[in-house]
């Protein structure tokens, strides 16, 4: 097992503030599995506009969590990532199963289930308090830079 900081992600993908929503990222196995986490605090930027008076993480930002999750999995495996480029190819059987709130902690677990040459499928699901609050099934390519 290994743990990845933020400066450990950084470097393997390029994602950046205010567009990064993983703060740690645990390799569990190699390539194939691994979670993160990411508490959104109540001064994010989305939350003045989603909604107001009723702030909820959009649900498009918790799935690109569990991709850039599988994005840190993928491109810690890969010999020279630097080279790299991790792309979101689809997303499907999203569900939405209960609202993130502001200064939720969210913990995100992501499982390899394929990978046929450069495209990688995953299935990845949200925790708050050990409750599912999301999951999908999403794919993505890795290509060069």
């Amino acid at each position: 097992m290994m743990i990845l900081n933020i400066d450990d992600i950084k470097k393997l993908i390029p994602h950046r503030s205010p567009f990064l929503f993983i703060e740690e990222c645990k390799i569990i196995q190699r390539g194939k599995i691994g979670e993160s986490c990411r508490t959104f605090y109540d001064n994010e930027y989305f939350f003045e506009g989603h909604f107001p008076n009723n702030p909820i993480v959009p649900g498009v930002v918790i799935v690109e969590a569990m991709a850039q999750t599988a994005g840190v999995v993928v491109s810690e495996n890969l010999t020279n990532n630097k080279d790299k480029s991790v792309l979101f190819m689809s997303i499907n059987k999203a569900k939405f199963r209960k609202p993130v709130l502001p200064n939720y902690k969210i913990m995100f677990y992501v499982e390899m289930i394929n990978n046929i040459k450069n495209v990688y499928k995953f299935l990845g699901k949200a925790f708050h308090n050990d409750r599912l609050v999301s999951e999908s099934e999403f794919s993505a390519m890795i290509t060069s830079k």
